[in-house]
């Protein structure tokens, strides 16, 4: 049970956040008033984008917020210690905050000396002062250096922590034993990983039950799917860390469209690891943009005829299906609406490159991407040359034609949850491998753990995985009552900037061996870079999700 001022602490923190929360909204609207186009009625985009740096502030303000008031929440339930950890989190998120703000304040109509006033109230200065401090910050880092902890307690019920503690013995016993050698020579996902991991049910952990997935029939089961892919990006985000996220977003997108037939053919051989799939959405004068999908699907004898290149597709090579985004109309004015989904088989291919002739004349061929990090499912340029696939392929059939861009945003909030779960599985292994290094090793006969600076830097590693985790967890219940989808975008804006924050202190923790390939934390730093990139490119989310969606929300404000 908690001391009644910690309890007030931490009320006081959240009625903070909410205070804050309140002043956004007036930049929102401020932003809104001035981009309304007077006639339409609509957001103007050549005025939005004035607002460009302004928005990409205000969203990342919002995450972390979001982000915070969920630990906040959760230690309102918990002990001493979660309660320092998650008003250390909050002091660090209000410094931020004010950091991101106050340049900026007078530009969205929140007035620099407003704002400021806002941020010196005395009860808030004083919990910065108690919580934030650099005593306080390093008593909480010598108190969970000493005694070894690696998160909070778990706030998982009986099943679900069985799931966790399942799949954290699977990424230390199978995956991170071969990890290393999987990033440093570039090497396929090996069977000894695939094979366990389908055994395990890791890939029909999206995947309802009748289909033979782990997924209740009744109801969706989110959470389940975030707990196993974090541990699995624990062990390694390459070697095993996204095996769920491409069964993940096929599966999601066959159950929104999919004909019975595609259901009951595909979500079994998902579900049992039996097909590896891989999505193939991205091309490469698109990126995030993708309405502008150029790739060609024309109609042809029995099925369809596939031009065009696409990008980044992760797994293509060893995968047995490609889940393609295609253009099935020719007027380029219908943006997405233009747009069909395709299911296209292909044989496994291993290695960086291949190519699958067919006898019709048709090709689709592969190669590798040179990456920093993110070794062994690869990513792939792929071009597709005339390649036939039958009438079979197209996701719901003549019914889902120019719906494959609905089909695709079905996976792609579940993707970004999942996302913020690797994103906290590669911050949390950073984090042991900090820790664990800091109690060994010493500099002028002190050890690391005893300096004052790692312990800060300790206490709000852990803080703010404590944090991602929470929020994820939030976020994936939202997602199961059918809500949630903002939220989604926040989560995977917080966690995967703070995995770059987490894995750089990690390896400056190590000092100079933290650049030496030879250890781990210099893999997760490469790794984590990725992450604010794929799924919904950082820029793109903050600007064209969140803030956009913020601005049209404040109008009726």
């Amino acid at each position: 049970m908690q001391k009644p001022e910690l309890s007030m602490a931490l009320e006081s923190a959240q009625l903070s956040i909410r205070t804050l929360r309140s002043r956004l909204d007036i930049a929102f609207s401020t932003i809104r008033q001035a981009c309304l186009d007077s006639e339409s009625g609509r957001l103007d985009a050549i005025k939005l984008d004035e607002f460009q740096q302004v928005s990409y502030e205000l969203a990342f303000v919002v995450a972390e917020l979001a982000a915070t008031s969920a630990l906040l929440a959760q230690a309102e339930k918990g002990d001493e210690l979660e309660a320092h950890v998650a008003l250390a989190q909050w002091a660090t998120t209000l410094n931020a905050a004010q950091t991101r703000l106050l340049p900026m304040a007078d530009e969205c109509g929140l007035g620099r000396v407003e704002l400021s006033r806002t941020f010196a109230q005395p009860v808030l200065l004083a919990l910065l002062s108690e919580f934030g401090s650099s005593k306080a910050l390093a008593a909480l880092g010598e108190k969970l250096c000493a005694q070894e902890l690696r998160r909070l307690p778990s706030v998982l019920d009986s099943d679900k922590e069985m799931m966790r503690a399942t799949f954290e013995r699977f990424a230390d016993e199978i995956v991170a034993p071969r990890a290393e050698a999987i990033h440093r020579q570039d090497l396929d996902i090996p069977d000894e990983i695939l094979i366990p991991a389908a055994e395990l049910g890791c890939f029909g952990t999206c995947i309802p039950e009748r289909f033979g997935g782990l997924q209740p029939d009744d109801k969706p089961d989110s959470l389940s799917m975030i707990v196993v892919t974090e541990e699995l990006s624990r062990g390694s985000l390459g070697a095993a860390g996204s095996l769920i996220t491409r069964p993940e977003i096929a599966a999601r997108a066959l159950l929104a469209g999919g004909t019975s037939v595609q259901q009951e053919k595909w979500l079994p051989r998902l579900a049992a690891g039996e097909t590896l799939c891989a999505i193939s959405i991205t091309e490469p004068n698109t990126g995030s943009d993708v309405a502008s999908v150029a790739l060609r699907a024309t109609r042809t004898d029995g099925g369809w005829k596939l031009n065009g290149a696409k990008t980044w597709c992760t797994f293509a090579g060893r995968s047995e299906l490609l889940v393609v985004l295609a253009r099935t109309e020719a007027d380029k004015t219908l943006g997405y609406r233009g747009l069909s989904l395709f299911l296209v088989e292909k044989p496994a291919c291993a290695g960086h490159e291949f190519t699958v002739a067919q006898e019709t004349g048709g090709a689709l061929s592969g190669r590798a991407i040179a990456t920093l990090g993110y070794r062994g499912m690869h990513s792939f340029e792929l071009s597709f040359d005339e390649f036939v696939v039958p009438e079979s392929a197209l996701i719901g059939g003549d019914a889902g034609l120019g719906r494959g861009f609905y089909y695709t945003m079905a996976g792609f909030a579940g993707g970004r949850i999942q996302t913020a779960a690797r994103a906290t599985g590669v911050m949390q292994a950073a984090l042991e491998k900090a820790m664990s290094y800091a109690r060994e090793r010493s500099t002028f006969g002190t050890p690391l753990a005893s300096y004052q600076l790692t312990q800060i830097k300790i206490a709000k590693m852990f803080a703010t995985i404590s944090a991602s985790r929470q929020f994820s967890y939030e976020v994936a219940e939202l997602m199961d009552e059918g809500a949630g989808q903002m939220e989604a975008s926040l989560v995977k804006l917080f966690s995967c900037r703070a995995a770059e924050t987490v894995t750089r202190e990690a390896m400056q923790i190590h000092g100079g061996m933290g650049y030496a390939e030879e250890m781990a934390v210099s893999r997760y730093f490469v790794d984590a870079r990725v992450l604010s990139i794929f799924e919904g490119a950082e820029e793109v989310l903050a600007l064209k999700v969140i803030a956009r969606e913020l601005i049209e929300k404040a109008s009726a404000a």
